[in-house]
């Protein structure tokens, strides 16, 4: 087996990505890997911490082959990710992706091949996850596929790539109210408000369109039941996560034991407790009344 290529998307965060990186090189299968990093260029006022995390790059060892990409003008993360995940897929056939704020097992890049390996003729897995939020795990198998991906720690193939779309009046003519309940697993997320947000110009993200994309092919997420993956991002230095959080944080696997599944259907079970997950977090109507209230006072106070 041919290790798949890692790809890591890198801008402004010289000790998140230290810390990703310093996680990966602990994984078993890294000295057999290519990495490639993308490095985005600067928006203004970010110049010197994109040149901390450039001069960061250039010293990072232990792994078979490093190809560093730096942008010479800032692309964004979406335009950043999918032209470097269309780039190296479609030259591979298969790839592995990280963004900068992503904290491994060392037993990460193991799960991540042997999951391409055993699913790459299996034309309804399209996406495996390395995350899986702290659902509760009681009846669970090692791994299971549900219909959304995840973008925190991923794999694909250019099988699966192929059907990549970031059209955001084509999601919003295809999808109907019964897709949409389906696709935001029965309302216990929004996932389609991101793409209603992409149209108003309040986002521009390249996840959610990849999920929309599986989605309509009938395709399949491969996701553990005990993540692979911690997101180390949640401290307001993200270009999408603003706000301090710790309700996604997880405990990351200690033992390699997967037991692949051959049944490739969605798992009730997984959904379901995924749902109660997403359910739990939702803002209570008192705490959404507090929120307006104090917007409220600060417009008086303006």
């Amino acid at each position: 087996m041919t290790p798949a290529p890692i790809v890591l998307f890198v801008y402004n965060r010289p000790w998140h990505t230290r810390q990703t990186v310093e996680a990966l090189k602990k994984n078993e299968m890294a000295k057999e890997s290519e990495l490639f990093i993308f490095s985005d260029g600067s928006k203004s006022g970010d110049e010197e911490k994109v040149e901390k995390v450039r001069e960061y790059i250039k010293t990072i060892d232990g792994f078979k082959k490093i190809t560093i990409i730096e942008r010479e003008k800032n692309w964004g993360l979406a335009s950043n990710i999918i032209d470097g995940v269309t780039t190296i897929v479609n030259q591979y056939g298969k790839i592995i992706v990280l963004e900068d704020d992503l904290a491994t097992s060392p037993y990460f890049l193991r799960f991540m091949n042997e999951g391409l390996e055993m699913y790459k003729d299996e034309e309804k897995v399209m996406h495996i996850s390395g995350y899986m939020y702290p659902i509760k795990k009681d009846g669970l198998e090692d791994v299971f596929f549900i219909k959304p991906t995840s973008g925190w720690g991923w794999a694909t193939w250019d099988r699966a790539w192929k059907y990549y779309k970031k059209d955001v009046d084509y999601y919003l003519d295809i999808f109907d109210k019964k897709m949409i309940y389906d696709f935001n697993l029965n309302n216990s997320y929004k996932y389609f408000d991101q793409i209603i947000q992409n149209k108003q110009g309040k986002l521009n993200t390249w996840g959610i369109f990849w999920y929309a994309s599986v989605y309509l092919q009938g395709g399949l997420s491969l996701h553990p039941k005990e993540s692979y993956v911690l997101n180390i991002g949640f401290d307001e230095e993200g270009t999408h996560c603003k706000a301090a959080t710790n309700v996604y944080n997880v405990d990351l696997i200690k033992e390699y034991k997967p037991n692949f599944t051959k049944t490739i259907v969605e798992n009730i079970r997984a959904r379901k407790a995924l749902e109660d997950f997403f359910n739990s977090i939702k803002p209570s109507f008192i705490s959404k009344v507090r929120n307006k209230l104090q917007k409220a006072i600060k417009l008086i106070k303006l």
